[in-house]
């Protein structure tokens, strides 16, 4: 049995953003898939075993359930002493920069995914929002990355791994991130560290037995 067992989706960026972090430290670690478009997350038995907010990412290792992704990546850091920081302006650095991903990136490229891709909902007044509400967001996130490598400089930290969460599903968030110049440079070096995969590669979107 693995060390660290990951309640995850392909599907789920924020999922995924836990799941990165694991490869690239190269713990010992296996995808458990959540049944979430079935509604798994809203039972009793999964928010009484694994979440009482009824949410993925869900991380299980000696006895704890660990919850959120920002607060996995962080209990990460401790763990491994790896994509961490040294100084406490660089700690704050990067909880500056996953705060602004959970209300400003991540939660709208999400959404916004689920209802284009996913929901299938057609261009509504919600996705024109949302999709002005995203690419105000990508801009600045293009104009920092101009002068800086990696979030908080030139190292990557857990701050990248948040931000870039729902960055690698291709196309299904109808913005074009080449419109991005740094961004996808940025995405580019993530994609070079040692240990990096794609979301569907790291967790599954089906349960095994109906992969088989």
């Amino acid at each position: 049995m693995a060390e660290y067992t990951l309640h995850c989706m392909a599907e789920s960026g924020h999922s995924y953003k836990v799941a990165l972090m694991l490869q690239l430290c190269g713990a010992d670690w296996s995808p458990r898939w959540v049944d979430f478009f079935n509604g798994e997350t809203r039972t009793d038995a999964f928010r009484d075993t694994y979440n009482e907010l009824g949410e993925v990412p869900v991380l299980e290792t000696d006895g704890q359930m660990l919850t959120q992704s920002g607060v996995i990546l962080d209990w990460l850091v401790e763990r491994f002493d790896q994509y961490g920081w040294d100084t406490e302006a660089e700690r704050r650095e990067v909880l500056r920069w996953t705060l602004f991903d959970n209300h400003k990136i991540s939660s709208q490229l999400g959404v916004l995914r689920f209802l284009r891709t996913i929901a299938k909902t057609g261009e509504t007044e919600t996705t024109k929002w949302l999709d002005g509400r995203c690419r105000s967001a990508l801009s600045i996130l293009d104009k920092h990355l101009a002068s800086n490598a990696f979030a908080i400089g030139n190292k990557p930290t857990i701050a990248d791994f948040s931000v870039c969460g729902y960055m690698f599903y291709e196309g299904e968030t109808g913005i074009d991130l080449n419109d991005y110049k740094n961004v996808t440079s940025w995405l580019e070096r993530i994609k070079a560290l040692p240990g990096w995969d794609h979301p569907n590669n790291l967790m599954p979107s089906k349960a095994p037995t109906e992969a088989a």
